[in-house]
């Protein structure tokens, strides 16, 4: 029988550096290619340039006075002209008010100078019959009175007779000849004329020389 012989063959001891640069190697991961990973570098926007502020324009106070000026009269001017225009429309119906009580009774007035018409005719008649003094006196009478309110009332009779002719005053019904008074002369009155105040209540009926 053969007696084989073992011979062991036993590995030489590894060195220390050996043995880290083989822990280096299993503890690195490479990536899928095969090679280390490099570091990760976060990605960051772009810095933007710094620039210079700009300066602020420079404010014109004269422009500025100038312009505040000009609104400040424009509006005292536009509170000059609606004060006028106040004042014009106070003073406008305070007279629209005045002529109202002036003139309220003017149709009345104006109905009731029939009424004086007849009483002078009345006079009259009764005088050129030669009747009663009495009746006469009492028809006068009333006559006055009646025309006392007319006189409160602001009615006064137009001058009409030797006056020059007014055709805002008299309404001429026809014309004479007549050599003692210039043309165009009142020189007989039909009907008596009258104003309430200033304003005419009646035209004076008359006869004209030509």
């Amino acid at each position: 029988m053969t007696k084989e012989h073992r011979i062991d063959i036993q590995s030489e001891p590894a060195s220390p550096a050996t043995e880290s640069a083989a822990h280096d190697t299993a503890n690195a991961s490479p990536d899928a290619a095969g090679h280390a990973p490099e570091d990760d570098v976060s990605e960051q926007p772009p810095e933007k340039p710094q620039t210079a502020e700009e300066p602020e324009a420079p404010i014109d106070l004269q422009a500025q006075l100038e312009k505040s000026q000009a609104e400040a009269q424009d509006h005292y001017e536009r509170f000059l002209r609606t004060a006028a225009e106040l004042d014009n429309f106070r003073k406008r119906k305070e007279r629209e008010v005045s002529d109202l009580r002036k003139y309220a009774n003017q149709h009345l007035l104006k109905e009731l100078l029939n009424v004086v018409d007849n009483l002078e005719r009345a006079i009259g008649a009764t005088r050129d019959a030669g009747g009663t003094d009495g009746l006469v006196e009492g028809v006068d009478m009333t006559l006055k009175e009646l025309l006392k309110i007319f006189e409160r009332a602001g009615v006064k009779p137009i001058e009409a007779v030797d006056q020059p002719f007014d055709p805002s005053l008299h309404e001429a019904v026809m014309q004479e000849e007549s050599a003692d008074v210039p043309e165009n002369t009142v020189i007989r009155e039909l009907q008596k004329g009258y104003q309430i105040h200033d304003r005419l209540l009646r035209p004076a009926m008359v006869i004209v020389s030509r």
